[in-house]
């Protein structure tokens, strides 16, 4: 049953989504916007670029609240499109954000040319997460995300009549044997797989990569057509366990229609029991009647590598203060002045962990961290048990790779066929230099 809240979220994305179209600018790039309001002072004004969309209500609240705190003008904006593309039609207009929201990879293309040095910042030695470039630190890290198999161990125990232990569950073989178990026992699709490209491509696929020895090599041999994905012993581990959650998907009929927020609520509320995802789907699943017993367990695999005993992930998304001439020493200052509030302001500490339901990425940060998936990937990652994430992949990778890998969803193409395609597209990509 969907809780009152999930009604309220709905009605008020509506009355926002209003708001948008009314207030979209001339290029139609930016998807939403909110301005700190009246502030207690006549301070700078700084602008955000979230490319979060889970926590866009959260920075909107918090933006009026810390403005009228700190008398600065807060504004937030939210684009959908590739950050690379729209962060270049800002920057073409003379319109940079104060700080930008991006991914790691943008970080490394972008900051040389268009970001502060925050390498004298107090906060860098309280992470190990930052992104430097020839020795000076521009990336901050705004959480540490991570990705594997969600489980809903309450739905498990409603059937097998035992407490789950994600731990019991590490080859595909005993993933098989425990699907097996869960459909005698009633449960009529174990399953539920999200199609959206991103999951797809820039997610499940990209374990490939990040589970290699060498995921630099991997792909350079894919470039130079030496390698072959479908010969890849990894790529067929990944694949077979994927076989596995595609023959018991609820949705397997019509997996290319299943929707987002379908398949969350029913993991949420036991109708399932495993979905791919990463713990910031916490920010759909806690709009539910969820279970009480949910975590995050990394991919069962029957390969030869420790992959699954681990998650995938570490920092994930990242600011960085504009350094242009469009952007004043005031509002550098003001910049950095909200980041260190975040790091050391036990306000902007709740802000991050109880607010927007993130990991951390701070070591100085000992907020319990309150949702389940959050707590999981804590786990994993304060006993080094993360494969870093890969952050050097092309912008189209997700979205080409990701329809490619929609169409192996659908059952319109096979495993070989899927893997010829991933090796078109790298033979075709320029490589990203880092």
């Amino acid at each position: 049953m969907i809780k009152m809240k999930k009604f309220l979220a709905l009605a008020l994305s509506a009355a926002m989504t209003a708001g948008i179209l009314a207030g979209c600018g001339s290029d139609g790039s930016t998807n939403g916007g909110s301005t700190g309001g009246s502030t207690s002072g006549n301070g700078a004004t700084i602008t955000i670029l979230n490319s979060k969309m889970e926590i866009q209500e959260q920075l909107e609240k918090m933006a009026e609240s810390y403005g009228k705190s700190k008398g600065v003008n807060v504004e937030v904006y939210y684009s959908s499109d590739t950050i690379a593309a729209h962060l270049s039609t800002r920057y073409a207009s003379n319109e940079p954000y104060t700080i930008s929201m991006v991914d790691a990879k943008d970080v490394y293309s972008l900051a040389k040319e268009h970001a502060v040095d925050l390498s004298g910042e107090d906060w860098v030695k309280d992470t190990t997460e930052a992104i430097s470039i020839d020795g000076k630190v521009y990336g901050f890290p705004v959480c540490v995300e991570a990705r594997g198999i969600i489980y809903n161990a309450d739905a498990i125990k409603a059937i097998t009549g035992s407490d789950f232990d994600p731990a019991s569950v590490k080859t595909l073989d005993d993933f098989n044997k425990l699907l097996s178990d869960l459909k005698a026992g009633g449960m009529a699709a174990p399953t539920g797989i999200m199609k959206e490209d991103w999951s797809l491509a820039a997610h499940f696929l990209a374990e490939v990569y990040e589970q290699q020895a060498d995921p630099d090599a991997f792909i350079k041999g894919l470039h130079d057509g030496t390698t072959h994905m479908a010969d890849d012993a990894i790529f067929n581990s990944m694949m077979d366990t994927f076989d596995a959650l595609k023959a018991n998907n609820y949705a397997e009929a019509s997996a290319i229609s299943a929707e987002r927020e379908v398949t969350e609520q029913k993991l949420a509320e036991g109708e399932l029991a495993f979905m791919f995802g990463g713990n910031w789907d916490w920010s759909v699943i806690n709009q539910y009647d969820y279970s009480d017993n949910m975590g995050i367990m990394p991919v069962p695999q029957n390969g030869s590598t420790d992959a699954n005993t681990k998650l995938v992930g570490g920092g994930s998304k990242y600011f960085f203060i504009d350094s242009s001439s469009n952007t004043s020493d005031e509002q550098v200052q003001a910049a950095k002045d909200f980041l260190n509030w975040m790091v050391y302001d036990s306000e902007g500490q709740s802000f991050l962990v109880n607010e927007c339901a993130l990991v951390p990425a701070f070591s100085n940060i000992t907020l319990a961290v309150s949702d389940p998936l959050g707590a999981s990937v804590k786990t994993y990652a304060d006993k080094g048990a993360l494969i870093g994430n890969y952050n050097y992949l092309p912008d189209d990778h997700y979205s080409k790779l990701g329809a490619a890998f929609q169409e192996y969803l659908a059952n319109k193409t096979d495993r070989a066929g899927f893997g010829a395609a991933i090796d078109s597209y790298w033979q075709a990509a320029t490589l990203s230099e880092h």
